[in-house]
């Protein structure tokens, strides 16, 4: 599965500014091609989906005026790269690969969708039903692995036992498939912790503000001390000894309240900043309820000569040479 906005952005600026005779931009088609090819070749998976995001609002537009409203500013100077979703949608069309595209939500909340749908949540026991490609092994179901490209943290959240990220680390090369061990030593914190972990810093490239003053060395802290934001606040709001008015007045703290090597100053900057982190929360959490309708059947991934019939028709005669795809494999893109 790629995350389509995600990858086009990096290929764009991967590549020099290579534009067709009508002078429209076509580095990014061809760099998130190049990275596909690649990514083929790696994980040789048997199925393939793109999901882009929708021009529209979002329902995180609706719950916070500020959402992305950097990003929007980065868009109207970056039309070249988003002018080239259609072009690439021609193409995957061409190639009989779906393209998953939802008003109202992000790429991000049909990925995890689709996640949920494809393999469940490793928390709780769960079997594919045969429509979804489930195969009968002893009679039980055989999961599937799902292995998302992306160059975006917050998908990170979404992987357990059967979901890994493919994330480009350079450019368009050195790609690392991050697992669950892969995104503690990268972030600090377990994917069940990845929302929590944005609730108290926040994310300053969604703009949306976290807990003022709680950094990343403190919400590793208070994470792997209380599991959760909402552990976090059910400490403070059932120690006796934490109300604002209690501040600066030397009472230490310790084994009895629950709160021992938390400072007064980082329990204040908590409870200032509760509503703030409980919004981000909200905004960082990626949904697994679109309702959408898959059929794995038609997200095969195209035979050989499709692609490189496509790839002739658009004088992409680089790509040709290296278009490789290998099937009996049990991973799904």
């Amino acid at each position: 599965m790629v995350d389509g906005n995600a990858v086009l952005h990096r290929a764009y600026y991967a590549l020099p500014d290579w534009r067709n005779r009508s002078g429209e931009a076509t580095a990014g088609v061809y760099g998130f091609l190049s990275m596909l090819l690649k990514a083929i070749s790696e994980l040789k998976p048997t199925h393939l989906a793109i999901v882009f995001d929708h021009p529209g609002p979002t329902f995180r537009h609706l719950m916070y005026v500020g959402y992305q409203v950097n990003r929007e500013k980065e868009r109207q100077v970056s039309e070249d790269i988003w002018g080239q979703v259609d072009k690439l949608k021609i193409v995957f069309e061409r190639m009989k690969v779906p393209v998953f595209q939802v008003e109202g939500v992000e790429a991000d909340d049909v990925i995890g969708t689709l996640c949920q749908k494809l393999a469940g949540n490793s928390n709780t026991p769960h079997r594919l039903p045969p429509k979804l490609g489930g195969r009968e092994e002893g009679g039980e179901k055989k999961e599937l692995e799902v292995i998302v490209i992306t160059g975006d943290k917050d998908l990170m959240q979404l992987v357990n036992e059967r979901v890994k990220l493919y994330m480009p680390q350079k450019g368009l090369s050195d790609a690392v498939l991050v697992d669950t061990n892969k995104v503690f030593e990268k972030m600090g914190v377990h994917p069940g912790q990845i929302v929590d972990y944005k609730a108290l810093v926040g994310d300053s490239s969604d703009n949306y503000p976290g807990v003022t003053g709680i950094g990343p060395k403190t919400a590793i802290h208070l994470l792997a001390e209380y599991g959760g934001f909402e552990g976090v606040y059910r400490v403070i709001s059932t120690s006796p000894l934490t109300p604002l008015q209690k501040f600066g007045e030397g009472n230490k703290r310790g084994e009895v309240d629950g709160t021992k090597g938390l400072s007064d100053q980082v329990i204040k900057r908590l409870i200032n900043g509760y509503e703030s982190g409980e919004l981000s929360k909200r905004l960082a959490t990626i949904k697994t309820d679109v309702p959408i309708s898959i059929d794995v059947d038609k997200m095969k991934i195209p035979d050989e000569q499709m692609m490189m019939k496509v790839f002739e028709e658009m004088g992409y005669k680089s790509l040709m040479g290296r278009v490789i795809v290998k099937k009996n494999q049990e991973k799904l893109f």
